[in-house]
């Protein structure tokens, strides 16, 4: 019972599965699912996190089960990284603007999370690649894609004080 729980963990309810591109369809999915929450079903912002923090440790656990048996210590099917990464600068981006919220807004900064988060994913600079390369564990699972969800968060804040001086 609890393999099969963590399986559907690590591969968001068998999203993983997917043979194309399994890492952008989990990111999409979470982008889909954190905009429900935060803009239609209005859920506080302290209990998402609470969530994201225990989704966020059992994962280590989850994953290091799902891998354990495998000589692929990082396999395409596993997502659940991709959630967490995505979650971050997301959940950031919410809380930053406080209770009043336009959904058309959030839908921009949705997409350029959702591209960024991407880019960094794929592309891996340090210390992305760092954590991918040197830990084929369930903590560099996840942790190459924490790293790529705070650099969205860098390079928007980065952007945003560019913006500042320019304008």
């Amino acid at each position: 019972m609890i393999k099969t729980f963590n399986s559907l963990l690590v591969t968001m309810f068998g999203l993983g599965k997917i043979k194309f591109m399994p890492g952008t369809f989990g990111s999409l999915a979470t982008v889909i699912f954190l905009f429900y929450l935060f803009h239609s079903l209005n859920i506080s912002s302290n209990i998402i996190l609470i969530g994201l923090i225990i989704i966020f440790m059992y994962s280590f656990y989850a994953v290091s089960t799902h891998i354990r048996d495998s000589k692929n210590k990082d396999p395409g099917e596993i997502i659940i990284d991709e959630f967490l990464g995505q979650s971050i600068p997301i959940f950031l981006y919410e809380i930053s603007h406080g209770t009043n919220k336009e959904s058309g807004e959030a839908i921009i900064y949705y997409t350029l999370f959702f591209i960024l988060f991407r880019y960094f994913d794929i592309m891996k600079p340090f210390p992305v690649c760092f954590f991918d390369k040197n830990f084929k564990n369930c903590f560099g699972v996840i942790m190459d894609d924490i790293c790529a969800g705070l650099y969205v968060v860098l390079s928007l804040v980065c952007f945003m004080i560019v913006k500042s001086y320019v304008l």
